[in-house]
């Protein structure tokens, strides 16, 4: 299969072209045109200033780019004809296929908002979204991989890095370098700002020690953003992110986790006994940390709600398919039971009530808009239906529901995880309540 990327790649200055001849038009009567909303009138710049939106026209949340509508259609491609045949595999082993891994980078699924210019796709954060939700209806192990490299690790290094760490970094994280987002810790999970690991300054740079748990993709990668207190005396304000590679002396992956889903994916302990790091290894400004990972995990969320809302849409297909053209009972296929298609038309409102959510928030935040109450609802919405679907698609299926011959039961597992991390549920609840407390209290 060819790189996709680099086939939508001609497609997006085109796009970007005609965008531009859209808006000197002029039609009878009217001042200016009025176009539906295109992936490159809200591409964002690097530094996060949005495009002008004023003279775009509303359109359907679910509308998609020409762009954005090829990256679902290839990513949909490469998910059933390249990642399916390995999900019982991987999942069994509870490893994730390396190979599969780069196949990954090579289909350009690793470098989504990354420039070109660094050997990236050069699109913008609704198609990774668009990615991420594909990959999930066939694996959401691969999806999270994949969602945290690109919302976590290449938008950090993009947001707060220098040019030399764009240069540096962003090429390796586009080709073959896969990405961890290292912040919770043993005793740090919900209140992240309490966490233990500390920093110090040396005469080359920083050294760091203390260890951390729960980090996605540890096994598999090769680089790591990680977040320490340089001055514990000023609390979380002194909490400084720090870019540490996985061959540095003191680091070590200490435990991998044995999970009830996403088994693929790693979910690793990771220690720092004295980690030296250099003075370009600062990302961004010291005690700034904590401002950047709350951003980070605010568009963080949108990936997971994404993820969440593939992997409802995937157990609900998964399942749909199997009572309407397989299962039997009565001399009839299950699926024609009115009973059985109320469900079925139940949970299928309820995943596009979520996908609603999500691309809304996506949108939301591409338009340089304030999104952190409606990524927070996306997230625990979209959570608590993959929860609901996936757990009803097995009982739909019966038996095969329940054993290891489908995918039903997996994708259950799977998504339990929805309503634990970047966030749980009730810390989403709380970001919701206290946003709208601020809006409505007098």
């Amino acid at each position: 299969m060819s790189t996709f990327a680099k086939a939508i790649r001609p497609l997006s200055r085109v796009g970007r072209q005609a965008c531009l001849r859209k808006r000197q038009t002029v039609l009878p009567g009217i001042q200016h045109a009025r176009t539906f909303i295109t992936t490159s009138r809200l591409l964002q710049t690097t530094i996060g200033e949005p495009q002008d939106l004023s003279d775009v026209e509303p359109s359907p949340i679910s509308h998609l780019s020409d762009i954005e509508s090829m990256m679902k259609d290839s990513v949909s491609k490469f998910a059933n004809e390249v990642m399916l045949p390995r999900v019982r595999d991987m999942d069994e082993a509870e490893a994730m296929d390396r190979d599969l891994i780069q196949k990954c980078f090579e289909q350009g699924l690793m470098s989504i908002e990354i420039p070109e210019e660094y050997g990236g796709s050069g699109m913008n954060f609704t198609a990774a979204i668009v990615a991420i939700e594909e990959l999930a209806r066939v694996d959401p192990s691969v999806s999270v991989m994949v969602d945290v490299h690109n919302t976590l690790v290449n938008t950090a290094i993009l947001k707060y890095g220098t040019k030399e760490s764009h240069e540096k970094w962003l090429p390796k994280l586009a080709s073959d370098t896969l990405g961890s987002f290292c912040l919770s810790e043993p005793a740090s999970g919900s209140d992240a700002f309490a966490l233990k690991t500390r920093a110090e300054k040396t005469e080359n740079g920083y050294k760091i020690n203390g260890s951390k748990m729960w980090i996605t993709n540890a096994n598999e990668a090769g680089f790591f953003i990680v977040f320490a207190n340089l001055y514990p005396e000023k609390g979380y304000k002194g909490i400084t992110a720090f870019l540490v590679e996985r061959h540095a002396a003191g680091f070590k992956i200490a435990k991998k986790e044995k999970k009830l889903g996403i088994k693929a994916s790693s979910t690793c302990v990771v220690t720092f006994d004295d980690v030296e790091v250099p003075k370009d290894a600062l990302l961004g400004e010291e005690g700034q940390g904590y401002k950047y990972a709350i951003g980070l995990l605010n568009e963080g969320r949108i990936g997971i709600a994404a993820q969440m809302c593939g992997l409802a849409w995937g157990a609900w297909e998964h399942a749909a398919n199997y009572v309407w053209n397989d299962r039997e009972q009565f001399g009839q296929k299950v699926g024609t039971f009115q009973g059985m298609q109320f469900q079925l038309a139940q949970a299928w409102t309820e995943i596009q009530a979520a996908r609603a959510l999500t691309y809304n928030a996506a949108r939301l935040k591409e338009a340089g808009k304030d999104f952190v109450r409606e990524a927070a609802m996306a997230k625990l919405y979209s959570s608590q239906v993959a929860g609901r679907v996936s757990g009803s698609a097995i009982e739909w299926m019966g038996g095969s529901g329940f054993t290891r011959d489908t995918l039903a039961e997996k994708y259950w597992r799977d998504s339990k995880i929805g309503a634990i991390y970047e966030g749980t549920s009730n810390i989403q609840l709380n970001t919701i309540a206290r946003l709208l407390e601020k809006e409505y209290k007098k």
